[in-house]
């Protein structure tokens, strides 16, 4: 069996082992592949393994041997799922490997814009508080958590996580679900998309994306929510309408965004979010801590051990 990972430098740049896939079958590895290169590797393969190269219909038309299909990651939306069950052909999925330290981000993200820990350290180091009359000085406002709300979309692990986490902060935590959750922690509400935006002083973007909510968070929505709110993405790139989401920050129309994703990865530099004011980018770090990474191995690996065995798990469907 000829598997083929199309992308595997992001998930292994040299610190984890691919011993578990080279023992299942004949293994080529990428690092990255370019669009024009990608059917020119797979094209005789019965295995692929991809995080961000795009597997379409017209592509999988194409393949006659392919068996599987194995996305490192949790949103599996560069697959097209609906070719792939046409032709009998199993997609599946890593759900719930970096929970925790996308969470993490999060609150990083969030603890950044209302303390400005980094910022200040600096001005310590170019002297700006041994040339300072007072004891103490801040640069920017310092915001207090407690008793903040924080609004949620989406409730499913991580999105319960970051409600935890908000809690123990001293947090009110208000979400909206596609679906109505049943045995909702004490302490918080499931509310709509609008109420959520309108009352929350954080937005945290925990859902996946798909064609019925690409770039939902638009002028509208965003102009709903409290000039002094800050809002997070860590979900997909596509939910927010980024030339609106710019306009907004620099009329001061909402006090901050920070992201970890972006619609185009790589960014071109004309993106309107990388100048825009008060706006945060991380690189697409989220799920990347090296504990992360390595469940992400260990379950690609279980998950083409259980397909081979005739009991696939992680299976994902249209």
């Amino acid at each position: 069996m000829k598997i083929v990972v199309l992308d595997g430098f992001a998930l292994n740049p040299g610190d984890l082992s691919w011993d578990g896939l080279k023992n299942l079958g004949e293994f080529h590895l990428y690092d990255r592949t370019k669009p024009e290169e990608v059917f020119g590797r797979i094209h005789d393969a019965e295995v692929i393994i991809t995080n961000k190269v795009l597997i379409n219909q017209s592509l999988i038309a194409r393949l006659p041997k392919l068996q599987y299909i194995g996305v490192t990651a949790t949103g599996y939306n560069v697959v097209d799922v609906s070719a792939a069950a046409e032709k009998g052909i199993i997609v599946t999925n890593i759900p719930a490997y970096s929970t925790d330290s996308v969470a993490q981000l999060i609150f990083s993200h969030i603890l950044n814009v209302t303390n400005r820990v980094e910022l200040h350290a600096n001005s310590v180091r170019s002297g700006d508080w041994s040339s300072n009359p007072d004891f103490a000085y801040w640069k920017t406002p310092q915001v207090e958590l407690a008793g903040k709300t924080l609004g949620v979309i989406g409730f499913g692990k991580i999105g319960s996580k970051v409600a935890s986490i908000a809690q123990a902060f001293g947090m009110k935590v208000i979400f909206q679900n596609r679906t109505l959750k049943t045995n909702i922690p004490d302490g918080m509400i499931q509310k709509s998309m609008a109420e959520v935006f309108a009352e929350s002083d954080f937005v945290s973007l925990n859902c996946p994306l798909t064609i019925e909510n690409s770039e939902f968070v638009n002028r509208e929505l965003i102009h709903t929510m409290k000039s002094t709110a800050f809002l997070i993405n860590t979900g997909r790139g596509g939910l927010i309408n980024e030339a609106d989401l710019s306009a907004a920050l620099n009329s001061g129309q909402i006090a901050a965004a920070c992201l970890d994703v972006l619609s185009t990865e790589p960014p071109s530099v004309q993106n309107p979010l990388i100048s825009a004011k008060n706006c945060f980018i991380t690189p697409h770090i989220a799920w990347a801590t090296f504990e992360a990474r390595q469940r992400l191995m260990q379950i690609t690996v279980e998950n083409l051990e259980n397909f081979l065995s005739g009991n696939p798990k992680n299976v994902v469907r249209a």
